[in-house]
């Protein structure tokens, strides 16, 4: 059987053909401007349909004012959106996709500080959103939603779309209604099963008979099994079943988590694969008419095709992935699934940006949400071939060898030390990080397949750089500890008292063995992010009793924009590591140190044999100071242009490849 059979397998879906069974699904961009999609937007999707997705879902478009959730959401109860969204549309549709838009409602955990409109809900329940509460609706105000959510099923269809996605998932407000625990209403929209109901069915019942036939309509749910109060797989199921009973949507949706349990719905590497699979597979049972679409955590070709071969699903959603390469479907077409660029599952730049009302990239693929300026995530081969030379392999240097190359450069890549990777080698090797070391890999066999001459172990001094004799030379030598202890709650202490009594290290010696570590630690965790709560969690599993101190409230407080601090948190605990927040330390004896409370003042002595500084790097600039004076201006990258994270130095990387 040829590879990704399943996968491949075109589908009939109401009256149109998916040429196969990968689903781009919906998932908000915040790229709109003024509540209207506009050229990042059409760009963004055209690149996904070029890309191979059989099925487009459009981020969600809000059916009420009550309904608006992020300032990046189009606009709600509007025409005006009609003409933009053909833009998007009809470029996606040329490039074979079926394009769909996806409506929605929160209900109670609508952003009222956004919308200022009351949240909408069954019974006025809790946001958990925020510390809000909702609105419980009246009979004429859930008419007033059934209407709305009619009328954007019939601009979507004036605007081109193949159909609509009802959203009923992670809790919002159809699936309000559908929870005892959310509604409990005593008239004839709560209570049995058939009145929990009434609103989903209304709804779909009115899109289909206003715009007939040739129109697709799908839902969404989600699987959320570790909460008390949400549906259970069998109650989910016996909806479901209702609904395809009197074939009201063409196909349903299965993802994980919800507002009960947010880190599940946008699953990072700290969860298991394939989260939304087990639903699906109740309910693929429960629908005989109806086709189901897995979804959460379905990262890779291989993972779809083995859950399309075990009939657990009859599409997947691939999100992510197809974010982190746009051209996964047809990469894995073409039998090169080795080229696909793997998704690590970080969140950093997708959900992390967007949780911070910035627009959505991603960490791996610095194109993404660039796509209209860029050109895509293709190349434009240069007029005229250079020499570049570059010298530092961490993910600057890749990208930038990687890109230089794609466009016809000759690209020599030298790099210090045996591997490559720099930092991020070490970032990998921390627990349930190994995705990052599949990046380095496929780093290197396209850099073996672009004729990239890569120098391991090769050490450059300025008069060997100026000796190459290279157009362009680009210095991407990463960034190393400071070594003297300063730490931002103290200013006034430029170093660390007792830093000539020994057994301080940074994260960096942690995670390539120079340190060699007693069982109690201190962790100083300046950066709140995987840099030093990931080296803790290594130390941890290593059997190290550790102390993590914090100057932040909480522990992990930067990964809270990707949804992985209470996780994090979680792990840590389990492995009984002590959190000291709030905190700093003020001096260290060899054996131990003293810590000072920021809230009270008051110091207090902990006893460890090793203190590990996670505090920020400075760059390491000292080959570009050396080659001004030879006359070489050399491009600076990554953490030799200023410290930061990996999403700043691929994107650098990148950037600077395309301006060679």
């Amino acid at each position: 059987m040829a590879p990704y059979s399943h996968l491949l397998q075109p589908v009939q879906l109401r009256h149109k053909t998916l040429r196969n069974r990968v689903v781009f699904g919906a998932h908000t961009t915040n790229m709109a401007q003024d509540g209207l999609p506009g050229a990042a937007h059409c760009a963004y999707y055209l690149e996904r349909a070029l890309g191979g997705a059989a099925m487009i879902v459009v981020e969600p478009m809000p059916v009420h004012a009550s309904a608006v959730l992020t300032r990046g959401n189009f606009r709600p109860a509007s025409d005006e959106v009609i003409p933009h969204f053909r833009k998007l549309v009809e470029p996606c549709q040329r490039a074979g996709a079926v394009m769909i838009q996806q409506l929605y409602h929160v209900g109670a955990h609508g952003d009222q500080d956004n919308s200022w409109h009351a949240a909408w809900s069954p019974s006025g329940g809790v946001s958990y959103h925020d510390s809000d509460a909702s609105h419980a609706m009246s009979e004429s105000e859930i008419e007033e939603i059934i209407e709305g959510f009619v009328q954007a099923a019939l601009r979507c269809q004036k605007a081109g779309f193949d159909g609509v996605e009802v959203w009923a998932a992670y809790h919002c407000l159809l699936d309000q209604f559908w929870t005892p625990f959310s509604n409990t209403r005593d008239d004839k929209w709560g209570g049995s099963l058939e009145n929990r109901t009434r609103l989903s069915r209304e709804i779909l019942a009115r899109i289909r008979c206003a715009c007939g036939e040739d129109f697709i309509i799908g839902l969404s749910v989600n699987d959320e099994p570790g909460v008390e109060v949400a549906l259970s797989r069998e109650s989910m199921s016996e909806i479901i079943a209702l609904h395809d009973a009197q074939g009201l949507m063409d196909y349903v949706t299965v993802g994980s988590g919800s507002y009960f349990d947010f880190s599940r719905l946008i699953p990072s590497f700290q969860e298991g694969e394939l989260l939304g699979v087990d639903l699906a597979e109740t309910l693929k049972g429960a629908t005989p008419q109806a086709l189901v679409t897995a979804e959460s955590h379905i990262r890779t070709p291989d993972n779809a095709n083995t859950v399309l071969g075990a009939g657990q699903a009859d599409l997947v959603s691939i999100v992510r992935g197809q974010i982190a390469d746009p051209h996964l479907v047809n990469k894995a077409a073409m039998g090169r699934g080795a080229d696909i660029r793997g998704c690590l599952s970080c969140n950093q730049q997708c959900w992390g940006r967007r949780g911070r009302d910035y627009w959505i990239s991603c960490l791996i693929n610095p194109s993404v949400g660039r796509e209209a300026g860029w050109g895509g995530d293709r190349f434009t081969p240069v007029q005229t071939s250079k020499t570049v030379l570059v010298v530092g392999a961490g993910p600057a240097g890749l990208e930038v060898a990687r890109v230089a190359a794609e466009r016809g450069h000759r690209v020599t890549l030298a790099e210090a030390g045996p591997v490559a990777g720099g930092q991020f080698r070490l970032a990998g090797l921390q627990p349930r990080r190994a995705q990052i070391l599949d990046l380095l890999s496929w780093y290197e066999r396209q850099l073996s397949k672009l004729g990239v001459d890569q120098r391991f172990n090769t050490y450059l001094d300025a008069d060997d750089i100026v000796a190459f004799g290279a157009d362009e030379i680009i210095l991407a030598t990463g960034s190393l500890p400071t070594e003297t202890g300063f730490q931002k709650a103290l200013p006034h202490l430029t170093e660390l008292p007792g830093l000539d009594c020994g057994h301080i290290w940074s994260a960096e010696d942690v995670l390539t063995k120079r340190a060699r570590l007693g069982r109690q630690v201190i962790v100083l965790d300046e950066g709140g992010n995987w840099r030093g709560c990931g080296t803790a969690w290594y130390l941890a599993e290593a059997g190290h009793q550790v102390t993590l101190v914090s100057p932040d409230a909480m522990v992990g407080k930067e990964l809270q924009r990707s949804s992985t601090d209470f996780a994090l948190r979680r792990a840590l605990a389990e492995r009984d590591v002590r959190f000291i927040v709030d905190a700093a330390i003020t001096s260290w004896t060899g054996q131990g140190a003293q810590i000072l409370s920021l809230l009270t003042g008051r110091t207090e002595t902990f006893a460890a044999s090793d203190l590990i500084m996670a505090t920020p790097n400075h760059a390491d600039m000292s080959l570009r100071d050396a080659l001004l004076p030879a006359g070489k201006t050399p491009h600076l990258i990554g953490d030799a242009n200023a410290p930061r994270l990996a999403a700043q130095a691929i994107y650098e990387g990148h950037a600077t490849g395309l301006k060679l």
